[in-house]
């Protein structure tokens, strides 16, 4: 590991802060960094070079989107480490099989992203891009100065050399294996003590309610939500059990985007890149992320489209960031349901906050929810509720069809179905599509 870039990037990353004194100071900073790394990826990536022959670089806002699909048919000339796809998905599918994330190829860490959407794509990372992860990672996470000591317990679906580059004499990293029993990491977080605790919200939901139960004695000082939508309900759950915030990383396979600042606030990391809105409902804020990174030169990330739902944050937040604030993740565009407009039949969006907004609202009894959209008129209801369920099913019954109503469209069949979740590999999504919106 690169400890110098490591703490350079953890210093910057921490202190840099107040640089700028305003959106156009630091977007005017943002354009010198983009056109410096587009001069040296034109030259060392085959594919953007001529992709992007005939633009002008101070054009570069509005070149042509990339996305996933396309990123996969081009890596082998995209990236600039001569990796190919085939030995790529090779190497990366051995490490998740075998449950050894160690190997590199050629010094490049592999890893595999989670296929919610669909497909599974890859990313590429160098040591000296892990290092500078790792230190704006540790800038924006540790509870507490880089000098104390730290045991940080990270429940994910898969390890990485990217997370455990963060690995010193005073960091402590364990990397918990999500197919692993929930009796046997309430064993290990007895052992570690914690003092920063990671996790996917339905992962630390469960670690929750085993610290209710007095099953899980572990005090952490901090608590970070990753992976998957941080819903109010296991929020409060998390939160109560804990007595802790409940903090938020916004991160994917294209990058480290996001880290809450002390208030609570999701701010965009836009001291590495630069993420544009593309709004789909701009008189409620929401925007999908088109993301430009500035900081990856081994798999170039240059207007690169999110299916992302994020909402603005209307007010500025208090910690005086000029750095771009986000009221809420809601969730993916293939998961924003379909309703059908009377009495056109015409297609209309329903946003993912509707639908769990309508499930929240029916009782306070309900524990946990899973909403599916099988059809346009058709949805399937799990509810785990503290209380008798029929009169809840009946009122998220009413709540949902409602909805439906309001928007004008079509009132949908609603069943329930029993509530069942199993931690692992799978991601939850408590508001999920699972039919093609063509």
């Amino acid at each position: 590991m690169k400890l110098s870039r490591l703490l350079k990037q953890y210093m910057l990353t921490r202190y840099r802060r107040t640089h700028w004194k305003n959106r156009e100071a630091l977007e005017a900073w943002q354009h010198r960094q983009v056109i410096a790394h587009l001069t040296e990826t034109l030259r060392k990536s085959p594919f953007y070079r001529e992709h992007y022959k005939d633009l002008r670089l101070q054009d570069w806002r509005d070149w042509p989107l990339m996305d996933k699909a396309r990123m996969m048919d081009a890596f082998d000339s995209l990236n600039t480490a001569g990796i190919t796809k085939e030995e790529a998905f090779e190497a990366a599918f051995r490490a998740e099989s075998e449950r050894d994330f160690s190997p590199e190829l050629g010094g490049i860490t592999i890893g595999l992203s989670s296929g919610t959407s669909g497909s599974r794509g890859l990313f590429l990372v160098s040591a000296d891009e892990r290092a500078a992860w790792a230190g704006a990672a540790l800038a924006k996470a540790l509870p507490g100065s880089l000098l104390r000591k730290h045991r940080i317990a990270f429940f994910l679906r898969a390890d990485s050399n990217l997370y455990q580059t963060v690995n010193s004499k005073r960091i402590r990293f364990c990397f918990f294996d999500l197919i692993r029993p929930i009796e046997e990491h309430v064993q290990r977080l007895c052992e570690l003590e914690p003092t920063l605790l990671i996790g996917p919200p339905s992962m630390l939901r469960l670690l929750a309610e085993a610290k209710l139960s007095g099953r899980l004695p572990i005090e952490p000082e901090k608590i970070i939500s990753v992976a998957e939508v941080l819903e109010p309900i296991d929020e409060m759950c998390i939160r109560e059990a804990f007595g802790r915030e409940v903090h938020s990383i916004y991160q994917c396979t294209e990058g480290f985007l996001g880290a809450t600042c002390d208030h609570g606030t999701l701010h965009l990391n836009e001291d590495i890149l630069v993420i544009q809105r593309e709004y789909v409902d701009a008189s409620r804020r929401i925007f999908v992320p088109v993301i430009t990174d500035f900081s990856r030169k081994t798999q170039p990330i240059i207007r690169y489209r999110l299916n992302d739902l994020l909402t603005l944050r209307e007010q500025p937040c208090p910690c005086g960031s000029v750095f771009t604030a986000i009221d809420s993740i809601s969730g993916r565009t293939d998961d924003m349901f379909c309703g059908l407009e009377e009495p056109s039949g015409t297609r209309a969006p329903i946003f993912p906050d509707f639908i769990r907004r309508a499930v929240l609202m029916a009782s306070d009894e309900i524990l946990e929810f899973k909403v599916i959209q099988l059809a346009e008129t058709e949805l399937e209801v799990a509810l785990r509720v503290t209380g008798v369920k029929t009169p809840v099913e009946q009122a998220v019954r009413r709540q949902l069809e409602d909805t439906f109503r309001q928007r004008r469209c079509r009132v949908p069949q609603v069943r329930f179905v029993p509530y069942v979740f199993q931690p692992g590999l799978q991601k939850l999504r408590r508001v999920e599509r699972r039919f093609v919106w063509e």
